[in-house]
């Protein structure tokens, strides 16, 4: 039995059809692992002080990774890697090697520095914290979860071997493995050493993102050894074009990190149980950013790369503007459907257990001012493939650098005037019909989060259309089109969730369930009817497409920077 397993793992996936089908199904996967995550975390502790501590102990290790482990990330190392490896194993080895050594050397020196100074630093990083009996939980917290950027970035090192070779499964299962730490981490560890269990759990996740690729690179003897810094220098020069190559990738994802750290410390000075609601809400809205955004954009870069390498500019737009339109087809209806469902989609992915009404109410209020600027994310995404599919890194690096600056301004600003407006408070509340519940501050910095998101959208849209000026028309008339039948929809489904409000018990889960579903499927029909109404081009090549026998079809495999 254990051997047809491991034979199963090392299954060599030849064909392209087979590895992103794999790697399709693993994600979704690990999507619904992570919704079930949350709503444990939810049930067991509810928006309150323990999963602020929770999240906030994230902020410095996931800034550590994203600024180191981009580094050694598949999407750098791999090209190098399998050029080396079909010219010489012994050569790829020794460079495997000496990344492997750089990268421990600098991340494990990075870990035990902050682990040091972590009360100093997160004295200054939450403020809001310091003094209290939480802030040496966040200490505790912040210094176990130090091993989880070295675990991950170790992973996603050896995940170069396993994909160099094809082994998709084990690539895959990763991030499935990881997802079920954390589960572990509530259910089991949690009871036996309360607050640090959670801890426990992200790091049993990582080590098993980590050790799902060791066999495996064992197996093709490149199992890396220590070296000695003085050999270490000599090697230096086999990985500087890579330092150099992941510097502004780094950057970019590391402003973001920035930011969401930011974010979070605004939120910390805020009622208990913000934090919990911005993260929650910003997991909720970020599915369907992975399911359209990421995909459309992994979809098209190989082919946008192709094109503009072979001088071909008018395939080259006519690809971009054909997946910016099918992005706006799919990305506002959900908008739409997130928006008026709010309420039913948190309560029934987050409602049980500590996670009370009020706290469901604010989550939901969140997710929809977050889903206001899925349709940015979306694009953003997008343009920023075009850019790296031209060779350019540097613009799409200041567009976010000046979007997270205004991320953090309209945020900080939005506070204070919530703070201080009583009118503006009375509107924003009333609007998103929290008003009799305490806290609804925290709705500030997911509408600070969406405002620099547009902004970033903008700027890239206006760049891109200044260079391509056949781009925006097409483009522009789907919008039109898909934000009135999306009105229409909207529209459908808040009626029809009156309608069945008096049909379905709403105190149950089901009854939810079965209110916000059938209402959404109201809408969708009545949007589909209007688009076919309108002779709408996005619909007819969607309909074309799941009636075309999908193994014929040309598969593109997976975007190996989104490591």
């Amino acid at each position: 039995m254990v051997k047809k397993i491991f034979t199963f793992f090392n299954t060599e996936i030849s064909g392209l059809h087979e590895a992103a089908y794999l790697l399709a199904f693993s994600s979704l996967l690990s999507q619904v692992l992570a919704l079930f995550r949350d709503r444990l975390l939810a049930s067991s502790f509810g928006a309150g002080v323990s999963l602020d501590l929770y999240y906030s102990a994230f902020r410095i290790p996931d800034l550590i990774f994203a600024t180191l482990g981009g580094i050694v990330s598949a999407s750098i190392i791999l090209p190098f890697f399998m050029a080396k490896n079909d010219a010489d194993k012994q050569v790829a080895k020794d460079f495997f090697e000496t990344v492997f050594n750089y990268y421990f050397l600098s991340i494990a020196t990075v870990s035990l520095v902050v682990f040091i100074f972590s009360p100093y630093i997160l004295r200054i990083i939450f403020p809001a914290f310091y003094g209290t009996s939480q802030f040496g939980t966040l200490v505790m917290m912040n210094r176990v979860l130090l091993l989880s950027p070295i675990l991950l970035g170790l992973s996603n090192l050896f995940s170069t071997v396993s994909q160099a070779y094809r082994r998709f499964f084990i690539y895959s299962v990763s991030p499935i493995l990881y997802n079920l730490g954390i589960i572990c981490g509530v259910i089991f560890l949690y009871p036996l050493f309360g607050i640090a269990g959670l801890a426990m759990g992200v790091v049993l996740g990582a080590f098993l993102h980590f050790f799902a690729q060791v066999p495996f690179a064992v197996s093709k003897n490149m199992w890396p050894h220590f070296r000695m810094p003085r050999t270490l220098i000599t090697r230096f020069g086999s990985i500087k074009k890579i330092i150099f190559i992941s510097i502004p990738r780094t950057i970019a994802i590391s402003s973001n990190e920035i930011t969401e750290l930011f974010l979070i410390s605004f939120a910390s000075f805020l009622l208990p149980g913000s934090i919990s609601i911005f993260n929650f809400a910003f997991n909720l809205q970020s599915v369907p950013f992975a399911i359209v955004g990421i995909s459309y954009s992994m979809a098209a870069f190989p082919t946008l790369a192709k094109h503009f390498n072979n001088g071909e500019h008018d395939k080259f737009v006519e690809e971009m503007s054909t997946s910016s339109r099918h992005i706006i087809f799919w990305s506002l209806p959900i908008s739409v459907l997130f928006v008026v469902l709010r309420a039913q989609i948190v309560r029934v992915i987050l409602g049980a257990g500590q996670f009370n009404w009020n706290d469901t109410r604010l989550t939901a209020a969140a997710l929809a001012i977050f889903t206001f600027s899925l349709i940015a994310q979306n694009m953003t995404n997008l343009f920023m493939r075009s850019y790296y599919s031209r060779g350019k890194t540097r613009v799409p690096l200041i567009m976010n650098l000046i979007s997270s600056v205004v991320m953090v301004a309209s945020s900080y600003f939005l506070v204070h005037f919530f703070n201080h407006d009583l009118l503006f408070k009375n509107f924003m509340e009333c609007l998103l019909k929290v008003s009799d519940i305490p806290g609804t501050v925290v709705l500030m910095l997911p509408l600070g989060y969406s405002i620099g998101t547009l902004v970033n959208m903008v700027l890239h849209w206006f760049d891109f259309q200044h260079e391509f000026p056949s781009y925006s028309k097409k483009v522009l008339r789907t919008f039109f089109q898909i934000f009135g039948s999306a009105l229409i929809m909207g529209f459908v489904v808040y009626i029809s969730l009156n309608y069945f409000d008096d049909i379905f018990n709403i105190q149950t889960t089901f009854g939810i369930f079965l209110q916000g579903f059938l209402s959404g499927l109201c809408g969708v029909t009545s949007g589909i009817i209007v688009l076919i109404l309108l002779k709408n081009e996005e619909l007819l090549e969607v309909w074309k497409t799941l009636h075309h026998k999908i193994w014929r079809a040309k598969v593109v495999g997976p975007d190996a920077t989104l490591n």
